[in-house]
């Protein structure tokens, strides 16, 4: 995606965006299926922020999100082939690998694992976010814990606009079904939630007839 292909209004979302979470800042933006929160996964003050902001309790880790597969090494300290199999099938879309996490993502971004949740969501204005950010966002849904989540930006705003830095508008957004979580372990998975990816296709794709427990 190149910046020519966004009309202006939505270039100045996006660079305000980035310029937000790059100084620490929180972030509401569009998914392929809900509204989310975001801060850079890696600064351990604005993740707390995140947590503070929904109200959910910091033993839940948040997921992080990615612009292009390049950016894996960011995030996850091993990215084995089985994992990328998935990642080039499915990504971006609607499955969430789980793999051993970087030094630099903090335990408060993971809910104390060792591990963290990874997805690139397939919609065009978060993706350029993320690529010109260049580092792993948080992407928690903007909404309080236990409520509804948002489908547009004004009901992001109603819920958490007087907590956040900035709201990036990308219009309603379908409220899909969730993504999929897998967690990969050298040649070994394990599907942890059923969703958007239907597990016959993962298993297929990953060359397997059954997965481990």
């Amino acid at each position: 995606m190149t910046q020519n292909q966004f009309d202006t209004d939505m270039e100045i979302q996006i660079n305000r965006a980035v310029q937000v979470l790059k100084n620490g800042g929180v972030v509401i933006f569009p998914t392929d299926t809900v509204y989310a929160v975001g801060a850079l996964a890696s600064n351990t003050h604005a993740v707390n922020r995140v947590f503070d902001i929904k109200g959910r309790t910091n033993t839940k880790g948040l997921p992080a999100l990615i612009g292009d597969i390049s950016q894996i090494h960011q995030v996850a300290k091993i990215f084995p082939p089985l994992a990328r199999k998935l990642a080039a099938e499915y990504w971006p879309g609607g499955l969430t690998l789980v793999l051993p996490k970087t030094d630099n993502i903090p335990l408060e971004l993971t809910g104390g694992n060792e591990t963290v949740a990874i997805r690139i969501p397939n919609q065009a204005a978060v993706i350029e976010m993320l690529k010109r950010v260049a580092e792993p966002v948080t992407g928690t849904s903007a909404n309080l814990s236990g409520c509804k989540s948002s489908l547009n930006a004004s009901e992001a705003k109603i819920q958490l606009g007087d907590r956040v830095d900035f709201i990036l508008d990308g219009g309603q957004v379908s409220g899909g079904v969730e993504s999929t979580i897998v967690t990969v372990n050298n040649d070994e998975l394990k599907i942890i939630r059923q969703g958007a990816i239907k597990e016959s296709d993962i298993l297929k794709t990953a060359g397997k007839t059954g997965y481990s427990a």
